[in-house]
């Protein structure tokens, strides 16, 4: 017994009448014939009581049509999730994330985004270890990562930045250099002890201006963390400058850094082959994004 015997059989079923199903179905009547036939064989019970002027149901024929439909309706229903899924309509989408991707509301925007265009697409995001994003992603552990730049990525992913920003010193609010007028230079901070968070080319790059090596005081892992031993005076940190606006932490104060803007940002960075309608959706959506730039003033 194949789909199309099922099929067949509710349509002579519903028009107890084999030239009008045939002509519904769109084929002939003898071939309608012989498929009912093959149908009757297969199950080994007559579905249909026949004479020269009427076809009626048997009690076999009336039982099987309650479940022939309902197989039908399933199946319809299977062939919708497919077809909906292959367009990307439907399906569930594995985010990982920075906290930076946070703080700066990339993250938020994107996802509000997609599912306001794709509600019936699960949207899924965790945090991660920023190293860990790019082995998750070639593994498909996740499909879409949102990370603090620069990064190395390997030759089968790719990038697309969606916030410029720039770093600049978090230090105790009751550290001496949180009175000094102006941005901060570099020299400044040596011989300080930093806070190092996960994107550390703020911290090394001030040491190499300063010409000093930096004294690593702590790399507790998130900006919070960082923050947090910040506060109580356990060192400064180089850290985003989006974190002075959205982060009012007591013990903290953010000061520019003096010279050219150290550049950071925060980027979406996916698989350049995607196989995942719905990823691919989103994928566009995010290259579709032009960059949002958030520098702050700084002075030599």
């Amino acid at each position: 017994m194949e789909l199309r015997h099922v099929r067949y059989f509710i349509a002579v079923a519903e028009e107890l009448h084999f030239a009008r199903a045939a002509e519904r179905l769109g084929i002939a009547s003898p071939t309608l014939t012989v498929q009912i036939q093959e149908l009757e064989r297969s199950l080994h019970a007559r579905l249909f009581a026949r004479s020269k002027r009427s076809v009626a149901l048997t009690p076999a024929g009336e039982a099987f049509l309650a479940e022939a439909r309902l197989a039908m309706a399933q199946f319809e229903r299977a062939q919708s999730v497919g077809q909906r899924a292959g367009r990307g309509e439907i399906g569930r989408i594995e985010i990982g994330y920075v906290g930076s991707a946070v703080y700066a509301g990339v993250l938020q925007a994107q996802v509000q985004r997609f599912r306001k265009g794709w509600p019936e697409v699960a949207v899924v995001a965790r945090e991660h270890r920023m190293d860990d994003l790019p082995g998750l992603l070639e593994a498909g552990g996740i499909d879409v990562g949102f990370v603090r730049l620069p990064m190395r990525l390997p030759a089968s992913l790719a990038s697309h930045t969606l916030l410029n920003d720039v770093f600049c010193a978090a230090l105790p609010s009751t550290h001496a250099l949180t009175g000094a007028s102006g941005p901060l230079r570099a020299k400044a901070l040596a011989g300080e002890a930093f806070i190092v968070p996960e994107q550390s080319l703020g911290t090394y790059e001030v040491a190499r201006r300063g010409r000093f090596t930096p004294r690593i005081g702590g790399v507790p892992g998130s900006l919070l963390a960082v923050l947090t031993q910040v506060s109580v005076g356990a060192g400064v940190a180089i850290v985003p400058s989006v974190l002075k606006d959205v982060v009012n932490m007591p013990g903290v104060r953010f000061k520019p850094l003096a010279g050219t803007p150290i550049a950071s940002g925060v980027a979406a960075v996916y698989r350049r082959q995607e196989r995942s309608a719905a990823v691919g959706k989103l994928i566009r959506q995010i290259t579709g994004t032009p960059a949002l730039a958030l520098a702050y003033p700084q002075r030599a």
